[in-house]
């Protein structure tokens, strides 16, 4: 048990993360840009690239070593809630994702952007290595490059969605229910991915627990969806139950998470297991008389359920984007790493714009609508950030690659409101987002 010295030093760290994260917050929300794009900067600004080169390193003072272990615990449960809302969000848009404009967005902005990241991991193998890879080159780094240029943040996107008013749209439901489709394959693989990257034992008999584990995550997720998902929805009818919707998607998301992370893979893969098996239900009632609504819009209403979850990513998310903040350190980049950097920067455009376009346009949407769908999808945000953090800690990339990736997650996603702007699709005004109570319930992604 920590002592009352460790307690308070904890206390004073997500004190600061909190503060530091919903100031940087709120000036991203005043540019229009999503909420998120301020908390990384935060994250980044509180550790070694900026605060940390100041006289003293007040990093270490603000984060000590003995208190990270404590601050990386709680930024984990956060990034578990988080995808627990991320999997909810997906089965949302289940109904939606049968169309052929759907279908074709989602291969064309998967696809493409995967074939130009495996073939840049495979031809750039030699500046990799330069940027400190010694795996450059393997399947495993391969494939997770060819993953990690192709994630859509979906929460970031639906937030910009309903901000530039283009919820009902076509374009705004194809890329919403595309997005979904591309996560569920993107996470598919992360997990397969990840697997394989920490097994350490022979070629043969790590396939074989590769195989294994991947057959137990298999029926996990049968059990989830099959068993705990119908029982789920038929308690939730009854209204005497909203009560206790909150604590049991709670139980829930640690408990496939605990099951995820004894598989040998992350807790966030639990997490998002949890949240697709977490029901929607028709009618979610509110246990108090006040009704949440979502951001950007004063027509939808938030069921109660959702707008709890994000209350709690709003609170813990700053220990996630600190945590990761103070992996990163921008200083030690080389020359060679910033040409680096604008090359994954342009593959991950060119896939997601590009192939996110010509499959809007072979599903049969008009070109203004279309290139409205590709710059929706090529925001990347938190998800890319915790996908990153699955390589780091999996051994698949290191520091200065990692910094490199975070980066690109940054520019990507801060493009996506200066393209929605260029192509006419203007942000709502405040007056016409709901109030600051509700709105930061759903919109810190």
């Amino acid at each position: 048990m920590p002592d009352d010295s460790t307690t308070a030093a904890v206390l004073a760290a997500i004190a600061v993360a909190a503060f530091v994260c919903a100031l940087f917050g709120a000036v991203a929300r005043a540019l229009r840009q999503p909420p998120v794009i301020g908390q990384i900067l935060a994250g980044i600004a509180l550790g070694p690239s900026l605060l940390g080169r100041l006289p003293g390193d007040p990093t270490a003072s603000l984060f000590p070593a003995h208190v990270l272990p404590y601050l990386a615990m709680l930024g984990q449960v956060a990034v578990t809630v988080f995808m627990f809302s991320v999997g909810h969000e997906l089965t949302a848009h289940r109904r939606q994702a049968a169309g052929r404009a759907v279908v074709a967005v989602a291969a064309g902005a998967l696809v493409v952007p995967m074939c130009l990241g495996a073939a840049m991991a495979v031809l750039g193998r030699a500046q990799f290595g330069a940027a400190g890879e010694p795996r450059a080159g393997s399947g495993t780094f391969v494939l997770f490059m060819a993953v990690a240029v192709s994630i859509t943040a979906l929460p970031v996107l639906a937030a910009i969605v309903r901000d530039r008013a283009l919820d009902g749209t076509r374009a705004g439901t194809v890329a919403l229910a595309s997005s979904g489709l591309m996560d569920a394959v993107a996470w598919l693989a992360l997990a397969a991915i990840t697997l394989g990257a920490t097994t350490s034992d022979g070629r043969r008999s790590g396939m074989q627990q590769v195989g294994l584990r991947l057959v137990l995550l298999l029926v996990l997720a049968a059990v989830l969806l099959g068993v705990v998902r119908p029982l789920l929805s038929r308690w939730m009818r009854d209204p005497a139950t909203a009560p206790y919707h909150l604590p049991v998607a709670f139980a829930l998301a640690a408990g496939a998470a605990a099951a995820t992370t004894a598989l040998g893979l992350h807790a966030v893969f639990g997490g998002l297991l949890a949240g697709a098996a977490m029901p929607h239900p028709d009618k979610d009632p509110e246990p108090s008389s006040g009704q949440t609504f979502a951001p950007g819009s004063d027509r939808a209403p938030v069921p109660f359920l959702a707008a709890s979850i994000h209350a709690v990513e709003s609170l813990l998310l700053p220990l996630f984007f600190i945590t990761t903040g103070l992996a990163l350190d921008v200083g030690s980049l080389h020359p060679g790493d910033f040409v680096l950097l604008a090359v994954i920067c342009v593959i991950a455009c060119a896939g997601k714009l590009g192939g996110g376009y010509l499959g809007a346009r072979f599903g049969g949407l008009a070109r203004q609508p279309s290139a409205t769908v590709a710059a929706l999808l090529n925001t990347r945000g938190l998800t890319e950030l915790i996908a990153l953090n699955l390589g780091l800690a999996s051994g698949i990339i290191h520091s200065r690659l990692f910094t490199v990736l975070v980066l690109m997650a940054l520019i990507t996603t801060l493009m996506t409101s200066p393209l929605l702007s260029a192509l006419g699709h203007r942000a709502n005004p405040p007056r016409e987002r709901g109030s600051d109570r509700t709105r930061v319930l759903t919109d810190v992604m």
